[in-house]
């Protein structure tokens, strides 16, 4: 038993889970809080200048460090501010222990300033929401929602903290932080299934998704990817690198076009997806993405996600790190000589198809270089080529990002990052939750205009903290994803060539001098030699850059 403080006694419970930041905003409920990191060494604190910040600073944090982060947000206001980002959070799957200051116990049926309840404001993007009454709440609610959060499948957990009682004193036990083994096998027998299955199949395509970099399974995938001899896909809203895009099976990410889709399933008979999503669609389709009757082997460690939305032939409930060699043993074991030898066909084939398909994406993103304002894909090709081999690329690029996997040839496991739920705004900030979480890499983070304008007081942090990640906004001066579907549709929009609501040119918005206004030096660049030379002085600078790059606006529908 220990006597102490509530506030006290959070900060040690933080500690305790193995958090040394904590990204926050705060307002009257924090004041105890604040009271108490006044005098903390060992926990640092990162102030964002709107709660939506605040959250996907902790979740890039989370994502980054493969361990629990911490946010802190103001009552039903700031809670409200930051769900759109807990919803990407949530969707990502980010172990992010958030706490929100609450007015006082029974303060509340007053109906002060900014009240109402928070947990079930909270619960419906997060896998535990509740409030502590007392003081010796604390040990056991922090440790259960940490131990929830990073429990598979992972994600984000709420505690409200009122005022009464972080300022209230008493013996407390604090306990200590459990954890729950994530390294599931999946089933022997359903594996043996998979394995006849996946045997024989002729023309297999392998879909890679979120689990297996979560789960640090890559190098297990490229083992089981060349004994099927299949390419490998990244998921529709591919968020990280599963799969090395070195690697000659590698073919880039799929769209979330219902149409598209069904035109890449249409030449596969077997779909093996490796903890991806089976599939979040943007648009209602004019077809059902998978053919009927196609054989779909699914992994995940979410029951969830097994035969969610299509008829599975073989479900595998367990982690990719332990069940892929488990998969790929008994392949091998079920192959006879005959089906290695039309492996070897088919992954020959498969490889020079793919190497032919890169060739002639270098050779359009080469032959556009030399436009101005910018081309999108030479845009891509160039960081491709300069971003260091332990480089990280923050992934919020929209409508501009056609090719980056594909060119991110050199850069493995832990260097891609993106928006897993599409709430904008998530990218500027998740970037400085990153670079925190690896100090060793530097961060590149490539953002649209428009999702930078959700967010961009995320720089004055980056400023303040000298967090020196390198900031490249994409400017085409309009929402164009939203042009291009629109455009696609061939109504009134697409025929008068006028796009309510999606133009962000009038006036136009110098990204540069909102940077200035933030401390965070900025260039303008209009060519991709000036790009280039900006990302080097970037990259061995220690203190954030802003690079704002005009890029041309004009699309396909």
């Amino acid at each position: 038993m220990t006597h102490t403080t509530g506030r006290r006694l959070f900060l040690e419970l933080l500690k305790q889970e193995g958090v040394r930041v904590l990204f926050g905003n705060p307002g009257t409920t924090e004041l105890p809080l604040m009271d108490a990191l006044a005098g903390e060494e060992d926990i640092r604190d990162v102030l964002a200048l709107q709660e939506a910040l605040v959250m996907a600073m902790a979740d890039g944090y989370a994502r980054a460090s493969g361990g629990i982060a911490a946010c802190n947000v103001h009552v039903a206001p700031g809670l409200g501010n930051a769900m759109g980002m807990m919803f990407d959070a949530m969707k990502a799957g980010s172990p992010v222990l958030i706490t929100a200051g609450q007015q006082a116990q029974g303060f509340g049926i007053t109906e002060p300033n900014l009240y109402a309840e928070l947990p079930p404001m909270a619960q419906h993007f997060t896998k535990y929401a509740v409030e502590a009454r007392s003081i010796r709440d604390l040990p056991r609610l922090l440790h259960r929602a940490v131990k929830t959060a990073l429990a598979p499948p992972t994600g984000p957990v709420f505690v409200s903290l009122p005022v009464d009682v972080m300022n209230a004193e008493g013996e407390v036990a604090i306990g200590q932080p459990s954890r729950i083994a994530a390294r599931t096998l999946a089933d022997p027998a359903e594996i043996a299934v998979a394995a006849g299955l996946l045997r024989g199949a002729q023309r297999p395509v392998i879909i890679a998704g979120d689990a297996v970099d979560q789960g640090r399974a890559a190098a297990e995938l490229v083992a089981f990817a060349e004994a099927l001899g299949a390419p490998v896909y990244l998921e529709g809203e591919a968020t990280t690198l599963p799969f090395p895009p070195a690697h000659p099976l590698f073919r880039g990410p799929i769209t979330r076009l219902g149409g598209w889709i069904r035109g890449l399933l249409d030449q596969h008979d077997l779909l093996f997806s490796a903890g991806a999503d089976l599939f979040t669609l943007s648009l209602p389709p004019d077809v059902v993405p998978v053919p009927e009757g196609m054989t779909i082997v699914h992994l995940d460690p979410n029951p969830w996600e097994l035969a969610k939305n299509y008829p599975t032939a073989a479900c595998l409930l367990g982690e990719p790190k332990v069940t892929l060699p488990a998969l790929t043993e008994a392949l091998e074991a079920a192959m006879s000589g005959a089906d290695r030898a039309r492996r070897d066909l088919r992954m020959a084939a498969t490889t020079a198809a793919i190497a032919a398909d890169l060739a002639a994406l270098h050779a359009r993103a080469t032959a556009e270089a030399g436009r101005t304002p910018v081309s999108p894909l030479s845009l891509m090709q160039a960081l491709g080529e300069h971003l260091p081999a332990h480089g990280v690329v923050v992934d919020e690029s929209i409508s501009s990002g056609a090719g980056l996997f594909q060119f991110l040839r050199h850069v493995g496991p832990g260097g891609v990052f993106g928006n897993r739920g599409g709430g904008i705004g998530w990218g500027l900030p998740a970037a400085i939750g990153v670079q925190l979480a690896m100090p060793e890499r530097r961060v590149v983070a490539m953002i649209g205009d428009g999702s930078a304008m959700y967010s961009i007081q995320a720089l004055w942090t980056a400023a303040h903290e000298k967090i020196p990640v390198i900031f490249v906004i994409i400017n085409n001066r309009a929402y164009r994803i939203l042009k291009q579907r629109l455009s696609a549709t061939k109504g009134a929009a697409a025929q008068r060539g006028r796009y309510v609501g999606m133009e962000l040119d009038k006036p136009a918005i110098s990204f540069t001098g909102m940077a200035a206004a933030m401390g965070v030096p900025a260039v303008a660049v209009s060519s991709i030699p000036k790009f280039i030379e900006a990302l080097k002085l970037g990259l061995h600078s220690d203190h954030p850059l802003l690079i704002e790059v005009a890029i041309d606006p004009t699309f396909q529908a």
